[in-house]
């Protein structure tokens, strides 16, 4: 005989995870798949309808709570929703191979746009660096961002990062190669690169997303293929958004429809030559804000 717990018909529950059709969401009286509805993505808080058929409870999604924040990218012309009530981008880096400071400087101006805190993971320090990369962390060290410094294939300072995100909902993202697998693997006990889940029937779905809650209220969002990304939809007015210190220059200058480039009484460009404003922030904010 199949026996039904008592439980709250209607409950609220976080999605953990995502499939192409599907997902997962944790309640407190445990997780229960559920077919996926428009717009869900992993970090949703969702209200689900509890059903049963002839082997299982399952969940019906009736409704997406009111998100803290959101991360999206564009796919074309088309806005993509990844991930929701983010509150944390850690922006890993790594010496070999070398993350670009236009790496770093599109997900400052993307979690700013988002308004998500962020900071830097300077990964692989047992194997040392040279002047030019120490060069670069010292643009960001300057500006006030935190700056975290580990190993994560020899989990040096693994708990500096945990200390960090307790009580956060933190998505980590990296170039091919910068350790993002191995870092959220060390924190989460999870072997990132063996992904996959499998239900009662033995149907292997690999996961687009996953959410991994911990202790301290950690939560990390691990999405796959989270690299690199496209900001040129954005317009050139927001783009400034993402450099605090040339956009506080820019107040000053002569005339408020400066091109911050050859005009007369810019003060960013002075700024530039004060050693105010670093020159590598500066070119990457004219790069992407004119898409040259």
């Amino acid at each position: 005989m199949y026996f039904v717990p008592i439980m709250k018909k209607v409950q609220t529950g976080l999605v953990i995870e995502f499939y192409s059709n599907s997902c997962l969401v944790q309640t407190k009286n445990g997780q229960f798949n559920c077919l996926a509805i428009k717009n869900v993505v992993v970090g949703d808080i969702v209200s689900l309808e509890i059903i049963q058929d002839s082997k299982q409870l399952l969940g019906k999604i009736i409704q997406i709570r009111k998100r803290a924040t959101k991360l999206t990218r564009y796919d074309g012309n088309k806005e993509k929703l990844l991930a929701a009530n983010i509150t944390d981008v850690g922006i890993i880096i790594a010496p070999k191979p070398k993350t670009s400071t236009e790496f770093i400087d599109k997900w400052i101006l993307k979690s700013k746009i988002s308004n998500i805190s962020y900071f830097i993971v300077n990964n692989k320090i047992d194997m040392g660096s040279d002047a030019q990369y120490e060069d670069q962390l010292k643009i960001y060290k300057e500006i006030g961002i935190k700056i975290i410094d580990i190993s994560a294939k020899h989990s040096i300072n693994i708990e500096r990062v945990t200390d960090h995100i307790k009580n956060k909902c933190t998505l980590f993202v990296g170039n091919s190669g910068s350790g993002k697998s191995t870092l959220t693997s060390k924190i989460t006990g999870k072997n990132l690169k063996t992904n996959e889940l499998s239900n009662e029937q033995g149907v292997h779905t690999t996961s687009i997303s996953s959410l991994y809650k911990l202790k301290d209220n950690i939560k990390i969002i691990d999405s796959p293929g989270m690299r690199d990304i496209d900001i040129s939809n954005y317009s050139k007015e927001i783009i400034i958004n993402g450099f605090d210190e040339i956009q506080n220059s820019a107040k000053k200058c002569k005339y408020t429809n400066c091109n911050h480039i050859n005009n007369d009484g810019c003060n960013i460009l002075k700024s530039i030559m004060n050693g105010e404003i670093n020159k590598s922030r500066y070119n990457n904010f004219i790069k992407l804000r004119d898409d040259v």
